[in-house]
């Protein structure tokens, strides 16, 4: 079965997908994750590359892509604070009208920022990963990821 074109991402209270629902305009995807600039290898000094992001996507009602807010809260070595980054993303949330948990069905994306890929990209005929989250999604496209 190849990819479909909106993949269903499944909310789950407890895990990854927390911060996944809708609003009065349509769809969100939200999360706080590390990651390294595209084509980063780690060696020495990895802590001055690994950065903390708070991200929110937001898509229409059919999961069309609109845009996406991300700001990164530092460096590993800068001391990037979580917590931080986790209040950033509650403010970001906030700003959504009539936001409501849940379970979304968006198309694919991509989206670079600091030389870091964030997105639902299509990595093969049947498989979608999210960046830099590195949640996978394929069959039986139910919404449920595999890391």
């Amino acid at each position: 079965m190849s990819v479909p074109a909106t993949i269903p991402i499944a909310h789950d209270p407890d895990h990854r997908t927390a911060t996944i629902g809708r609003y009065a305009d349509g769809q969100f995807l939200a999360t706080v994750t590390y990651a390294f600039p595209e084509g980063y290898r780690p060696d020495d000094g990895w802590e001055q590359h690994k950065r903390l992001y708070a991200v929110l996507h937001t898509f229409d009602a059919a999961g069309r892509y609109r845009d996406s807010e991300i700001w990164c809260a530092g460096t590993w070595a800068g001391g990037a604070e979580l917590a931080e980054a986790h209040a950033h993303l509650d403010k970001l949330l906030a700003g959504l009208p009539g936001r409501t948990l849940g379970d979304i069905a968006v198309r694919p994306f991509r989206r670079a920022v600091d030389g870091v890929v964030f997105g639902l990209i299509v990595e093969d005929d049947d498989w979608v990963e999210l960046y830099p989250d590195r949640l996978g999604f394929g069959e039986p496209w139910d919404g449920r990821y595999d890391t």
